[in-house]
């Protein structure tokens, strides 16, 4: 018997994809918000592909804030995307 594989949506582009090709975005119980890109820091998790232009789509749509149901600053925005940048490498 075949382990399923699980599946998150990307919140930029919205495709169902493996986990493990998807970088998780958390906002911590004391509400900071951060690339989490080993899988496991506490809090409440959404999923982004890991390139650029999911992350700046999920941005510009406003998905993030959505799912975290808080405003996210510019900064964490363009500190995610230095971290993806600098992981896509």
């Amino acid at each position: 018997m075949q382990k399923k594989i699980p599946m998150r949506m990307c919140t930029g582009c919205g495709e169902m994809k493996p986990k493990k090709e998807l970088v998780r975005v958390v906002k911590s119980p004391q509400g900071e918000i951060s690339l989490d890109l080993t899988g496991k820091k506490p809090g409440r998790g959404a999923y982004v592909c890991k390139n650029v232009t999911c992350l700046r789509a999920a941005r510009k749509a406003r998905r993030l804030e959505r799912a975290f149901s808080c405003a996210i600053s510019p900064q964490v925005y363009d500190q995610m995307e230095e971290e993806i940048a600098t992981d896509e490498g």
